[in-house]
């Protein structure tokens, strides 16, 4: 079935990377699976997609070393750096902004907008020592990079596009 799904969509243009992508959240229903891989072949077009895909990658190998449970509550009063403020805060703005759009399986309307996490992430990456010293502060480091991961996770494992 799955070489089914994956050969029509590659006649369509839509790479099995795709596919694969929307696989791995192991949607049931065919409609929802197609609404997914439609919604994400056309986040690949968008400017951010290989930035975002690549740092969803890379969070999701950070939270892989991870032992124990991965924490998810993001606890402001941690938040100590101006980039980790801005993505906390664009974050939790979009976890609310984006469930109505989830649950509706307006997919592409949902990735078209966590798009705009591109410059957040990138900037955090750039300023913000996920694995700091203070336990409490690296958890909530981790607490936030789950909860971003979570939001395209609804959707697709964007990490595995290429």
């Amino acid at each position: 079935m799955l070489g089914r799904f994956r050969a029509a969509y590659q006649d369509e243009g839509i790479g099995a990377d795709v596919v694969l992508a929307v696989l791995a959240r192991r949607p049931t229903r065919p409609l929802d699976f197609d609404r997914r891989v439609k919604a994400v072949s056309h986040f690949r077009t968008l400017d951010a997609a290989l930035a975002l895909a690549a740092a969803n990658k890379r969070v999701s190998n950070i939270l892989a070393k991870v032992e124990g449970e991965l924490p998810t509550a993001v606890k402001p009063e941690l938040l100590v750096d101006a980039a980790e403020k801005a993505l906390a805060t664009q974050v939790a703005e979009l976890q609310a902004e984006l469930a109505p759009l989830f649950a509706a399986g307006d997919y592409q309307a949902a990735l078209t907008r966590l798009a705009a996490l591109r410059e957040p992430v990138d900037t955090f990456f750039n300023e913000v020592m996920v694995m700091a010293d203070d336990e409490a502060l690296k958890a909530n480091r981790l607490a936030l990079l789950n909860n971003l991961r979570n939001l395209f996770l609804q959707v697709a494992d964007i990490s595995l596009l290429q």
